[in-house]
Protein backbone atom coordinates (compact mmCIF):
# COMPACT_ATOMS: atom_id res chain seq x y z
CA UNK A 1 0.00 0.00 0.00
CA UNK A 2 2.84 2.38 0.84
CA UNK A 3 5.21 1.22 -1.91
CA UNK A 4 6.15 4.43 -3.74
CA UNK A 5 7.45 2.57 -6.79
CA UNK A 6 4.10 0.83 -7.16
CA UNK A 7 2.21 4.14 -6.91
CA UNK A 8 4.51 5.70 -9.54
CA UNK A 9 3.82 2.73 -11.78
CA UNK A 10 0.04 3.04 -11.30
CA UNK A 11 0.05 6.78 -12.02
CA UNK A 12 2.29 6.27 -15.04
CA UNK A 13 -0.04 3.59 -16.41
CA UNK A 14 -3.06 5.84 -15.94
CA UNK A 15 -1.28 8.77 -17.56
CA UNK A 16 -0.24 6.74 -20.60
CA UNK A 17 -3.88 5.77 -21.11
CA UNK A 18 -5.48 9.10 -20.24
CA UNK A 19 -8.65 8.76 -22.30
CA UNK A 20 -9.35 5.22 -21.19
CA UNK A 21 -8.67 6.09 -17.55
CA UNK A 22 -10.87 9.20 -17.74
CA UNK A 23 -13.79 7.32 -19.28
CA UNK A 24 -13.47 4.54 -16.74
CA UNK A 25 -13.38 7.01 -13.85
CA UNK A 26 -16.35 8.90 -15.31
CA UNK A 27 -18.50 5.78 -15.41
CA UNK A 28 -17.85 5.17 -11.71
CA UNK A 29 -18.27 8.83 -10.77
CA UNK A 30 -21.54 9.00 -12.69
CA UNK A 31 -22.87 5.92 -10.90
CA UNK A 32 -22.21 7.30 -7.40
CA UNK A 33 -23.41 10.76 -8.48
CA UNK A 34 -26.75 9.35 -9.66
CA UNK A 35 -27.11 7.29 -6.48
CA UNK A 36 -26.54 10.27 -4.18
CA UNK A 37 -28.44 12.77 -6.32
CA UNK A 38 -31.54 10.61 -6.80
CA UNK A 39 -31.65 9.68 -3.13
CA UNK A 40 -31.36 13.36 -2.20
CA UNK A 41 -34.14 14.37 -4.59
CA UNK A 42 -36.36 11.62 -3.18
CA UNK A 43 -35.68 12.96 0.31
CA UNK A 44 -36.59 16.44 -0.92
CA UNK A 45 -39.98 15.18 -2.09
CA UNK A 46 -40.53 13.42 1.22
CA UNK A 47 -39.53 16.53 3.19
CA UNK A 48 -42.04 18.59 1.22
CA UNK A 49 -44.91 16.22 1.98
CA UNK A 50 -43.90 15.91 5.63
CA UNK A 51 -43.82 19.71 5.87
CA UNK A 52 -47.35 19.78 4.51
CA UNK A 53 -48.41 17.31 7.20
CA UNK A 54 -46.54 19.22 9.93
CA UNK A 55 -49.32 21.80 9.90
CA UNK A 56 -51.86 19.23 11.15
CA UNK A 57 -51.64 16.45 13.71
CA UNK A 58 -50.89 13.20 11.90
CA UNK A 59 -52.74 11.17 14.55
CA UNK A 60 -56.05 12.93 13.88
CA UNK A 61 -59.41 12.10 12.33
CA UNK A 62 -61.55 14.87 10.82
CA UNK A 63 -65.33 14.49 10.43
CA UNK A 64 -67.26 16.80 8.05
CA UNK A 65 -71.03 17.01 8.05
CA UNK A 66 -72.68 16.38 4.69
CA UNK A 67 -75.92 15.15 3.15
CA UNK A 68 -77.40 11.67 3.24
CA UNK A 69 -77.15 9.63 0.05
CA UNK A 70 -79.32 6.66 1.09
CA UNK A 71 -82.62 6.33 2.93
CA UNK A 72 -82.54 5.20 6.56
CA UNK A 73 -85.18 4.85 9.29
CA UNK A 74 -87.76 6.41 7.01
CA UNK A 75 -85.64 9.50 6.46
CA UNK A 76 -85.29 10.88 2.90
CA UNK A 77 -82.18 11.08 0.76
CA UNK A 78 -80.41 14.44 0.61
CA UNK A 79 -81.09 15.37 4.22
CA UNK A 80 -78.53 17.79 5.64
CA UNK A 81 -76.63 16.48 8.69
CA UNK A 82 -75.82 19.18 11.22
CA UNK A 83 -73.57 18.41 14.18
CA UNK A 84 -74.20 19.98 17.57
CA UNK A 85 -72.22 20.76 20.68
CA UNK A 86 -73.68 17.59 22.14
CA UNK A 87 -72.07 15.55 19.35
CA UNK A 88 -68.65 16.95 20.24
CA UNK A 89 -69.22 16.01 23.88
CA UNK A 90 -70.42 12.54 22.87
CA UNK A 91 -67.35 11.91 20.71
CA UNK A 92 -65.13 13.17 23.52
CA UNK A 93 -66.50 10.28 25.57
CA UNK A 94 -65.19 7.66 23.13
CA UNK A 95 -62.38 5.55 24.54
CA UNK A 96 -59.15 6.49 22.79
CA UNK A 97 -59.98 10.12 21.98
CA UNK A 98 -57.24 12.41 23.28
CA UNK A 99 -57.88 15.98 22.04
CA UNK A 100 -61.09 17.10 20.34
CA UNK A 101 -62.48 20.29 18.84
CA UNK A 102 -65.42 21.39 16.77
CA UNK A 103 -65.57 24.14 14.16
CA UNK A 104 -68.43 26.49 13.44
CA UNK A 105 -68.14 28.36 10.14
CA UNK A 106 -69.14 32.03 10.29
CA UNK A 107 -70.71 34.00 7.47
CA UNK A 108 -71.43 31.15 4.99
CA UNK A 109 -68.33 32.04 3.00
CA UNK A 110 -68.72 35.81 3.25
CA UNK A 111 -65.54 37.73 4.17
CA UNK A 112 -65.00 38.55 7.84
CA UNK A 113 -63.88 42.14 8.29
CA UNK A 114 -61.37 43.00 11.03
CA UNK A 115 -60.84 46.58 12.09
CA UNK A 116 -58.41 48.41 14.35
CA UNK A 117 -58.81 52.18 13.99
CA UNK A 118 -58.35 52.86 10.27
CA UNK A 119 -56.75 49.49 9.50
CA UNK A 120 -59.33 47.16 7.96
CA UNK A 121 -58.65 43.69 6.63
CA UNK A 122 -60.44 40.49 5.67
CA UNK A 123 -59.18 37.30 7.30
CA UNK A 124 -60.34 33.73 7.84
CA UNK A 125 -62.18 33.45 11.16
CA UNK A 126 -62.21 30.10 12.94
CA UNK A 127 -64.42 29.38 15.92
CA UNK A 128 -63.03 26.39 17.80
CA UNK A 129 -62.48 24.65 21.13
CA UNK A 130 -59.22 24.99 23.14
CA UNK A 131 -57.91 21.59 21.93
CA UNK A 132 -57.71 23.02 18.41
CA UNK A 133 -54.25 24.21 19.45
CA UNK A 134 -53.01 20.60 19.20
CA UNK A 135 -54.99 19.64 16.09
CA UNK A 136 -53.35 22.36 13.97
CA UNK A 137 -49.98 22.41 15.77
CA UNK A 138 -50.42 26.12 16.49
CA UNK A 139 -47.39 27.83 18.06
CA UNK A 140 -48.17 30.58 20.58
CA UNK A 141 -45.75 33.51 20.39
CA UNK A 142 -47.36 35.80 22.91
CA UNK A 143 -50.14 35.45 25.49
CA UNK A 144 -52.20 32.26 25.37
CA UNK A 145 -54.62 30.23 23.30
CA UNK A 146 -58.33 29.83 24.07
CA UNK A 147 -59.22 28.02 27.31
CA UNK A 148 -62.21 26.28 28.88
CA UNK A 149 -63.40 29.43 30.69
CA UNK A 150 -63.57 31.23 27.35
CA UNK A 151 -65.91 28.46 26.15
CA UNK A 152 -68.03 28.31 29.30
CA UNK A 153 -68.43 32.06 29.70
CA UNK A 154 -68.70 32.78 25.97
CA UNK A 155 -65.97 35.40 26.23
CA UNK A 156 -65.30 37.82 23.40
CA UNK A 157 -61.64 36.99 23.11
CA UNK A 158 -59.49 36.06 20.13
CA UNK A 159 -56.08 34.71 19.19
CA UNK A 160 -54.62 36.24 16.05
CA UNK A 161 -51.90 35.23 13.62
CA UNK A 162 -48.63 37.13 13.49
CA UNK A 163 -49.32 38.67 10.02
CA UNK A 164 -52.79 39.76 11.20
CA UNK A 165 -51.28 41.53 14.21
CA UNK A 166 -48.64 43.14 12.02
CA UNK A 167 -51.28 44.57 9.67
CA UNK A 168 -53.94 45.63 12.16
CA UNK A 169 -51.67 46.92 14.93
CA UNK A 170 -48.60 47.62 12.77
CA UNK A 171 -46.62 45.43 15.18
CA UNK A 172 -46.73 41.78 16.19
CA UNK A 173 -45.43 42.33 19.74
CA UNK A 174 -47.25 43.65 22.77
CA UNK A 175 -50.75 43.41 21.29
CA UNK A 176 -52.33 41.15 23.95
CA UNK A 177 -55.01 43.00 25.86
CA UNK A 178 -55.83 45.27 22.94
CA UNK A 179 -59.15 45.18 21.07
CA UNK A 180 -60.21 44.56 17.50
CA UNK A 181 -63.59 44.62 15.80
CA UNK A 182 -64.66 41.38 14.12
CA UNK A 183 -67.70 41.99 11.93
CA UNK A 184 -68.33 45.10 14.06
CA UNK A 185 -68.22 43.16 17.35
CA UNK A 186 -65.31 43.99 19.71
CA UNK A 187 -62.99 41.15 20.75
CA UNK A 188 -60.00 41.33 23.07
CA UNK A 189 -56.71 39.83 21.85
CA UNK A 190 -55.38 37.23 24.32
CA UNK A 191 -52.65 35.72 22.18
CA UNK A 192 -50.56 35.85 19.00
CA UNK A 193 -49.58 32.68 17.14
CA UNK A 194 -47.59 31.37 14.22
CA UNK A 195 -47.99 28.17 12.25
CA UNK A 196 -45.67 25.87 10.30
CA UNK A 197 -48.26 25.53 7.54
CA UNK A 198 -47.19 28.71 5.78
CA UNK A 199 -48.49 32.25 5.41
CA UNK A 200 -52.05 31.15 4.66
CA UNK A 201 -52.30 29.28 7.98
CA UNK A 202 -50.90 32.25 9.89
CA UNK A 203 -53.45 34.69 8.50
CA UNK A 204 -56.18 33.36 10.80
CA UNK A 205 -58.13 34.51 13.84
CA UNK A 206 -59.43 32.06 16.43
CA UNK A 207 -62.42 32.76 18.70
CA UNK A 208 -64.35 30.51 21.15
CA UNK A 209 -66.94 28.39 19.32
CA UNK A 210 -69.64 29.16 21.88
CA UNK A 211 -69.07 32.89 21.48
CA UNK A 212 -69.35 32.57 17.69
CA UNK A 213 -72.55 30.52 17.99
CA UNK A 214 -74.08 33.22 20.22
CA UNK A 215 -72.82 36.32 18.39
CA UNK A 216 -73.43 35.07 14.86
CA UNK A 217 -76.74 33.19 15.23
CA UNK A 218 -75.21 29.75 15.26
CA UNK A 219 -77.43 28.20 17.97
CA UNK A 220 -75.48 25.04 18.89
CA UNK A 221 -74.52 24.07 15.34
CA UNK A 222 -71.08 22.59 14.60
CA UNK A 223 -69.95 22.10 11.00
CA UNK A 224 -67.05 19.73 11.58
CA UNK A 225 -65.31 17.82 14.36
CA UNK A 226 -61.68 16.81 14.71
CA UNK A 227 -60.04 14.58 17.30
CA UNK A 228 -56.65 13.00 17.95
CA UNK A 229 -55.63 9.66 19.39
CA UNK A 230 -52.44 8.52 21.10
CA UNK A 231 -49.24 9.34 19.24
CA UNK A 232 -48.39 5.74 18.27
CA UNK A 233 -51.84 4.94 16.87
CA UNK A 234 -51.88 2.47 13.97
CA UNK A 235 -53.90 2.80 10.79
CA UNK A 236 -56.15 -0.07 11.87
CA UNK A 237 -56.81 1.58 15.24
CA UNK A 238 -57.56 4.93 13.61
CA UNK A 239 -60.05 3.27 11.25
CA UNK A 240 -61.81 1.61 14.17
CA UNK A 241 -61.96 4.95 15.98
CA UNK A 242 -63.33 6.69 12.88
CA UNK A 243 -65.96 3.97 12.41
CA UNK A 244 -66.97 4.25 16.09
CA UNK A 245 -67.30 8.03 15.78
CA UNK A 246 -69.42 7.75 12.62
CA UNK A 247 -71.60 5.08 14.27
CA UNK A 248 -72.25 7.34 17.25
CA UNK A 249 -73.14 10.26 14.98
CA UNK A 250 -75.33 7.98 12.85
CA UNK A 251 -77.30 6.89 15.90
CA UNK A 252 -77.80 10.50 17.00
CA UNK A 253 -78.85 11.83 13.59
CA UNK A 254 -80.60 8.74 12.15
CA UNK A 255 -78.52 7.99 9.09
CA UNK A 256 -76.83 4.81 7.94
CA UNK A 257 -73.25 4.30 9.21
CA UNK A 258 -72.45 3.04 5.71
CA UNK A 259 -73.51 6.38 4.16
CA UNK A 260 -70.16 7.95 3.32
CA UNK A 261 -71.80 11.18 2.13
CA UNK A 262 -73.63 11.90 5.38
CA UNK A 263 -70.33 12.24 7.24
CA UNK A 264 -67.11 12.54 5.28
CA UNK A 265 -64.02 11.22 7.04
CA UNK A 266 -60.45 12.42 6.63
CA UNK A 267 -58.10 10.00 8.36
CA UNK A 268 -54.74 11.75 8.70
CA UNK A 269 -53.16 8.59 10.14
CA UNK A 270 -54.01 6.60 7.02
CA UNK A 271 -53.07 9.40 4.62
CA UNK A 272 -49.71 9.97 6.30
CA UNK A 273 -48.96 6.24 6.32
CA UNK A 274 -49.88 5.95 2.63
CA UNK A 275 -47.54 8.80 1.75
CA UNK A 276 -44.73 7.27 3.77
CA UNK A 277 -45.21 3.92 2.01
CA UNK A 278 -45.14 5.64 -1.37
CA UNK A 279 -41.90 7.42 -0.54
CA UNK A 280 -40.40 4.26 0.91
CA UNK A 281 -41.08 2.63 -2.45
CA UNK A 282 -39.55 5.61 -4.24
CA UNK A 283 -36.43 5.38 -2.04
CA UNK A 284 -36.01 1.69 -2.79
CA UNK A 285 -36.54 2.27 -6.52
CA UNK A 286 -34.00 5.10 -6.54
CA UNK A 287 -31.56 3.03 -4.50
CA UNK A 288 -31.85 0.09 -6.89
CA UNK A 289 -31.42 2.33 -9.94
CA UNK A 290 -28.44 4.07 -8.36
CA UNK A 291 -26.81 0.78 -7.40
CA UNK A 292 -27.39 -0.53 -10.94
CA UNK A 293 -25.62 2.54 -12.33
CA UNK A 294 -22.80 1.98 -9.87
CA UNK A 295 -22.52 -1.71 -10.73
CA UNK A 296 -22.39 -0.84 -14.43
CA UNK A 297 -19.48 1.49 -13.72
CA UNK A 298 -17.66 -1.11 -11.66
CA UNK A 299 -18.14 -3.72 -14.38
CA UNK A 300 -16.63 -1.21 -16.78
CA UNK A 301 -13.62 -0.89 -14.47
CA UNK A 302 -13.25 -4.67 -14.39
CA UNK A 303 -13.34 -4.90 -18.19
CA UNK A 304 -10.82 -2.09 -18.53
CA UNK A 305 -8.51 -3.81 -16.06
CA UNK A 306 -8.85 -7.03 -18.06
CA UNK A 307 -7.82 -5.14 -21.17
CA UNK A 308 -4.92 -3.62 -19.25
CA UNK A 309 -3.78 -7.10 -18.17
CA UNK A 310 -3.78 -8.28 -21.78
CA UNK A 311 -1.80 -5.24 -22.90
CA UNK A 312 0.74 -5.83 -20.13
CA UNK A 313 1.05 -9.59 -20.68
CA UNK A 314 4.74 -9.36 -21.64
CA UNK A 315 5.48 -7.03 -18.71
CA UNK A 316 3.79 -9.41 -16.27
CA UNK A 317 5.69 -12.38 -17.75
CA UNK A 318 9.01 -10.57 -17.27
CA UNK A 319 8.13 -9.72 -13.69
CA UNK A 320 7.27 -13.29 -12.86
CA UNK A 321 10.45 -14.51 -14.58
CA UNK A 322 12.45 -12.12 -12.38
CA UNK A 323 10.86 -13.60 -9.24
CA UNK A 324 7.69 -11.58 -8.67
CA UNK A 325 5.20 -13.54 -6.60
CA UNK A 326 1.62 -14.06 -7.85
CA UNK A 327 0.43 -12.13 -4.78
CA UNK A 328 2.51 -9.12 -5.89
CA UNK A 329 0.85 -9.17 -9.31
CA UNK A 330 -2.63 -9.48 -7.71
CA UNK A 331 -2.01 -6.65 -5.23
CA UNK A 332 -0.64 -4.35 -7.93
CA UNK A 333 -3.63 -4.72 -10.24
CA UNK A 334 -6.20 -4.61 -7.42
CA UNK A 335 -4.54 -1.48 -6.02
CA UNK A 336 -4.85 0.21 -9.39
CA UNK A 337 -8.53 -0.78 -9.60
CA UNK A 338 -9.30 0.41 -6.05
CA UNK A 339 -7.48 3.67 -6.71
CA UNK A 340 -9.56 4.42 -9.82
CA UNK A 341 -12.91 3.55 -8.23
CA UNK A 342 -12.18 5.33 -4.94
CA UNK A 343 -11.00 8.59 -6.49
CA UNK A 344 -13.76 8.60 -9.11
CA UNK A 345 -16.36 7.63 -6.53
CA UNK A 346 -15.27 10.39 -4.18
CA UNK A 347 -15.54 12.93 -6.98
CA UNK A 348 -19.01 11.64 -7.83
CA UNK A 349 -20.00 11.79 -4.16
CA UNK A 350 -18.82 15.40 -3.85
CA UNK A 351 -20.57 16.33 -7.09
CA UNK A 352 -23.83 14.73 -5.91
CA UNK A 353 -23.78 16.50 -2.53
CA UNK A 354 -22.79 19.77 -4.21
CA UNK A 355 -25.61 19.45 -6.72
CA UNK A 356 -28.14 18.89 -3.93
CA UNK A 357 -26.80 21.91 -2.03
CA UNK A 358 -27.08 24.05 -5.17
CA UNK A 359 -30.70 22.99 -5.75
CA UNK A 360 -31.51 23.63 -2.09
CA UNK A 361 -30.20 27.19 -2.44
CA UNK A 362 -31.89 27.89 -5.78
CA UNK A 363 -35.32 26.31 -5.23
CA UNK A 364 -37.37 27.64 -2.29
CA UNK A 365 -39.22 25.04 -0.17
CA UNK A 366 -42.73 24.21 -1.42
CA UNK A 367 -45.50 21.92 -0.25
CA UNK A 368 -44.16 19.19 -2.56
CA UNK A 369 -40.39 19.69 -2.37
CA UNK A 370 -38.08 20.97 0.35
CA UNK A 371 -34.41 20.67 1.35
CA UNK A 372 -33.01 17.80 -0.78
CA UNK A 373 -30.33 16.01 1.21
CA UNK A 374 -28.69 12.64 1.55
CA UNK A 375 -28.18 10.72 4.76
CA UNK A 376 -24.54 10.77 5.93
CA UNK A 377 -24.70 7.04 6.69
CA UNK A 378 -25.77 6.38 3.08
CA UNK A 379 -22.90 8.51 1.76
CA UNK A 380 -20.38 6.67 3.95
CA UNK A 381 -21.94 3.34 3.00
CA UNK A 382 -21.64 4.23 -0.68
CA UNK A 383 -17.97 5.11 -0.18
CA UNK A 384 -17.32 1.77 1.54
CA UNK A 385 -19.22 0.01 -1.22
CA UNK A 386 -16.96 1.67 -3.76
CA UNK A 387 -13.81 0.43 -2.06
CA UNK A 388 -15.16 -3.12 -1.97
CA UNK A 389 -16.43 -2.86 -5.53
CA UNK A 390 -13.06 -1.56 -6.69
CA UNK A 391 -11.32 -4.51 -5.08
CA UNK A 392 -13.73 -6.97 -6.70
CA UNK A 393 -13.39 -5.20 -10.05
CA UNK A 394 -9.64 -5.77 -10.00
CA UNK A 395 -9.73 -9.24 -8.43
CA UNK A 396 -10.70 -11.22 -11.51
CA UNK A 397 -8.23 -9.56 -13.90
CA UNK A 398 -5.58 -9.87 -11.18
CA UNK A 399 -6.20 -13.61 -10.82
CA UNK A 400 -5.90 -14.02 -14.59
CA UNK A 401 -2.60 -12.14 -14.52
CA UNK A 402 -1.29 -14.18 -11.58
CA UNK A 403 -1.92 -17.44 -13.46
CA UNK A 404 0.04 -16.41 -16.57
CA UNK A 405 2.95 -18.64 -17.48
CA UNK A 406 6.08 -16.42 -17.69
CA UNK A 407 7.41 -18.06 -20.85
CA UNK A 408 4.09 -18.00 -22.68
CA UNK A 409 3.46 -14.44 -21.47
CA UNK A 410 6.77 -13.19 -22.87
CA UNK A 411 6.23 -15.04 -26.14
CA UNK A 412 2.62 -13.82 -26.55
CA UNK A 413 3.56 -10.26 -25.55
Amino acid sequence: MFNLDRWREILDTLWRNKLRSALTAFSVAWGIFMLVFLLGMGTGLQNGVQKEFSDDATNAVWLFSGRTSMPHDGMPVGRRIIFTNGDVEALDGLIGVDKITGRFFIGDGRPNLMRVANNVGSYDLRSVHPDHLYLENTIILEGRFLNDLDIEERRKVCVIGEPVAQFLFETSAGVTGRWIEINRIPFQVVGVFTDEGGENEREKIYIPITTAQTAFNGADRVHMTMFTMHSEVTVAESKRMADAAVARLAAAHHFSPADTQAVRVRNNVEQFQNFMQIFAGIRWFVLIMGVCSLVAGVIGVSNIMMIAVRERTREIGIRKALGAKPSDIVVSIMQESVFITTVAGYLGLVAGIGGLALIDNLIPPTEMFAHPEVDLSIALGATLLLVIAGALAGLFPARVAARLNPINAMRDG
